[in-house]
């Protein structure tokens, strides 16, 4: 593969890309503020005329993180679709097809947030190993220890009760730094022997939602714009998409020789780097 042409600025490739695919912790924002340019860049990208998708591997629904964006201080409308993988699975489950109405629900989300089972047929149960199935939706690593998530989930594992991760990532940005995420969580249920069904980056349904809501344009003129080689990075190349990785978020504090070797070691190449979400 070759190596990735750096740029200083989005601007660089306005001219090559008309649709942007971009992440939300780490891209956009910290968790608690918007990083340097990033809500500038987005009233900039729109101003000239571009399609912007916020994708993000969020257990929560598209109007909850839309509302925490608001919040933080982008402006409103400066994108055009919020995509998370917690509205993709809401969605699906919404359907019916998945769980037929009264399956027991055993939900591990962080805040006590219920949104990604409001408006849904299932039944909320306190304890993992009476449900029919668990939903995993976020992590509390900064709160509590994995070993906390193996004591809860033990039993369930044993009994083979399934798993639908609806936050692949394996490491959240919080004010005490990173710690481990709901995709954590999810391994650690697979290793105690339970199924587990992933909703999000870098599996190829929300790249294919995110397509469809945009009208599912030539593919080589969008780019995904992300601070995780296993999760935006990979999950392009997995869509035929190109990406450009930003030097904010999770690989802040990584050299270009650090960089080099994460890109030889996961064996994907973003097609350009960037130092953050900036015009």
């Amino acid at each position: 593969m070759s190596e990735p042409t750096e740029i200083s600025g989005i601007s660089k490739l306005i001219d090559t890309f008309d649709f942007f695919f971009l992440d939300q912790f780490g891209v956009l924002h910290d968790g608690s503020a918007p990083y340097v340019g990033a809500a500038e860049c987005l009233s900039f990208l729109k101003a000239a005329g571009k399609t912007t998708v916020l994708i993000s591997n969020s257990g929560k629904r598209a109007a909850e993180n839309e509302k925490r964006l608001v919040t933080l201080g982008f402006e409103p409308g400066s994108w055009d679709v919020f995509l998370s993988s917690g509205e993709v699975a809401w969605q699906m489950f919404a359907k019916g097809d998945v769980f037929p109405a009264g399956t027991r629900c055993y939900l591990i989300s962080r805040d006590s947030d219920n949104s990604a089972i409001e408006g849904l047929s299932l039944v909320r149960m306190s304890k993992a190993e009476k449900a029919d199935v668990i939903l995993l939706t976020a992590s509390e690593g900064d709160r509590y220890e994995l070993d906390h998530y193996r004591e809860s989930l033990s039993l369930a594992a044993v009994k083979g009760i399934p798993c639908y991760c609806t936050n692949p990532d394996n490491i959240m940005l919080t004010s005490q730094g990173p710690k481990f995420g709901a995709g954590r969580i999810a391994e650690l249920y697979e290793s105690m022997g339970g199924k587990v069904t992933y909703i999000g980056k870098p599996y190829p349904a929300i790249y294919t939602a995110a397509l469809d809501a945009i009208g599912n344009p030539l593919k080589h003129r969008v780019l995904c714009v992300g601070d995780s080689l296993e999760h935006d990075i990979t999950g392009a190349r997995v869509s035929g998409l190109q990406s450009a990785l930003v030097r904010t978020g999770i690989l802040s504090n990584a050299s270009l020789a650090e960089l080099s070797y994460q890109f030889e070691q996961h064996s994907v190449f973003p097609d350009f780097i960037l130092p953050g979400l900036i015009w």
